[in-house]
């Protein structure tokens, strides 16, 4: 029953707090510069989560092909190709994703270059 009430509570408050913050707003509408400051966030928090998730992702790759060899040494060889092969395309995503944050933030300086 505790725990319900709690649940309930922090809902409650994470609603009631968000509720303020939007009828807060003014009625002007928003800069392009606020906008454009979301997107630079937003990439920002896409490579963020891109590294978080590729450093994840390489961390169990590695520790997998690590406890094969402990496990069976004689194997070691079997698992080096497929473990490089893993972990570059692991890289190649966050490099992707990178890329893609780059190109957002180069496309917000050029719109406002041109306003």
């Amino acid at each position: 029953m505790k725990k319900q009430l709690v649940a309930f509570l922090s809902t409650f408050a994470v609603v009631a707090l968000w509720s303020t913050t939007a009828f807060a707003q003014d009625g002007g509408a928003g800069n392009y510069f606020s906008m454009y400051a979301m997107f630079a966030i937003g990439a920002g928090i896409a490579i963020g989560a891109a590294a978080f998730g590729g450093a994840l992702g390489q961390g169990r790759a590695a520790a997998a092909a690590l406890e094969g060899i402990a496990r069976n040494p004689g194997a070691s060889g079997k698992l080096f190709t497929p473990l490089i092969l893993g972990l570059a395309l692991i890289e190649s995503l966050v490099i992707y994703a990178f890329v893609i944050a780059i190109l957002v933030v180069n496309r917000i300086d050029l719109a406002l270059l041109a306003n």
